[in-house]
């Protein structure tokens, strides 16, 4: 039998991040109200909590990276909303967030995980923001605790 292993999503010990984008505040507000509420409900304290609020999704991968390379966090949750408009400015910011944010977290061994929504329409990020399982702040705040009991869990055993 295979030796599995994964992550749980209770509290660790460890410290979270959450940057958050101004731009389309009244949508990434809700994510980050799904985002806490999750996070504080898996019994992470409020202390162990920083929010981090930058202008917009594009200034998102600076500072996520900058925090991450502290190494005083567990996990950097990333909020943003971005919607498509009548160019394909969306597209470009989209693209350059989400390499950002990979290579955030490669690069600094930290997650970084990815909760910018990329909606064709104002009302598909009003779902994914609103209240319920479906809110994008909830699920990367999940996969945040998921991903720093993991890696928790494989670190070298100091003998």
């Amino acid at each position: 039998m295979p030796h599995v292993h994964e992550g749980s999503q209770t509290a660790g010990n460890g410290q979270f991040a959450i940057v958050v984008a101004r731009y389309n505040e009244s949508i990434t507000n809700g994510l980050l109200s799904g985002a806490l509420s999750t996070l504080t409900a898996a019994g992470v304290e409020d202390e162990k909590i920083d929010v981090v609020w930058v202008p917009g999704a594009f200034e998102i991968p600076l500072i996520a990276h900058k925090i991450a390379c502290t190494g005083d966090y567990a996990a950097v949750l990333c909020l943003g909303a971005v919607i498509r408009g009548a160019t394909t400015h969306d597209q470009h910011i989209n693209r350059a967030v989400s390499l950002g944010i990979v290579e955030s977290s490669l690069s600094s061994g930290v997650p970084v995980l990815f909760g910018v929504l990329t909606c064709d329409s104002l009302e598909q990020a009003l779902e994914r923001s609103g209240e319920g399982e479906h809110n994008k702040g909830a699920e990367c705040a999940r996969s945040a605790l998921e991903m720093a009991s993991l890696l928790e869990k494989l670190a070298p055993k100091n003998e």
